[in-house]
């Protein structure tokens, strides 16, 4: 019987270091407004207003990324400078200006560490 609460212990602690190995970034808005964003460069989890939402990368313009997530109209813009996340079922605005603080000392966003090379112009 020990020896099966001992599997089950080093098995939990096994994955719960896993999900403990991703990273969540916190992005400050203007008017006091804040998200987090955890996952990869194609898949990350958006967290808004103590609610987590799936977020797939789309298609975007050269030098941005963008991720949608469909059913809730979510839809997050990652520029070199700032990001913007919208509603587009509700066609709001729903923060402006965000950024990590990566970005606020003039680098890029960590989500471009895995994308296309980000051409200046």
């Amino acid at each position: 019987m020990k020896r099966v609460f001992i599997t089950l212990g080093l098995v939990v602690a096994s994955l719960s270091s896993v999900y403990a190995a991703e990273e969540v970034t916190t992005w400050s808005c203007q008017e006091s407004r804040q998200f987090k964003t955890s996952g990869t460069a194609e898949k990350i989890q958006l967290t808004w207003e103590s609610r987590t939402y799936e977020m797939k990368r789309e298609n975007s313009l050269p030098g941005s990324l963008r991720y949608k997530n469909l059913t809730t109209g979510h839809d997050l813009v990652v520029l070199a400078n700032k990001a913007m996340l919208f509603n587009i079922r509700t066609g709001t605005r729903l923060a402006d200006f965000c950024q990590t603080a990566e970005m606020r000392t003039g680098k890029l966003s960590h989500l471009f560490a895995d994308a296309e090379p980000f051409v200046q112009q």
